[in-house]
């Protein structure tokens, strides 16, 4: 008898696809989860503090560097718990691998070009560009 024929079934997938994998997906969705609380409370203040400012003053508030630090960390949690999110539905609900694949692809570029987008956009208001 070969040795692989007396392993356990766990012992057969130890280390193997999503046996592997799941746990540490499973952990940065709860941690950005637990992240976008404080975060998403910081976002909401500022921006009901910004409703009915003029322009000049949007611009001078989201340009500061307090300001402009929160609102990047909101942005980089939550574009990647989106892409987790995301990334376990598609896997979960999406049967045929051809359009698994490009489906999660999809999802890896939308999420970077949203996050890229916000993140450039607070930059160029922090740095007056």
């Amino acid at each position: 008898m070969s040795r692989a024929q007396i392993r356990t079934p766990i012992g057969r997938v130890r280390g193997l696809g999503s046996a592997r994998s799941g746990t540490g997906h499973f952990w940065h969705q709860r941690l950005t989860a637990v992240a976008n609380v404080p975060l998403t409370i910081a976002f909401i203040i500022i921006l009901v503090s910004l409703l009915g400012r003029s322009h000049a003053t949007v611009v001078q508030v989201l340009g500061a560097p307090l300001v402009a630090i929160v609102m990047l960390l909101f942005i980089g949690s939550i574009a990647y718990h989106m892409k987790l999110g995301m990334q376990a539905i598609i896997e979960d609900y999406v049967h045929d691998e051809k359009w698994k694949f490009a489906a999660v692809i999809g999802n890896i570029f939308f999420c970077i070009a949203i996050g890229l987008a916000a993140t450039f956009a607070i930059l160029k208001l922090s740095f007056g560009v």
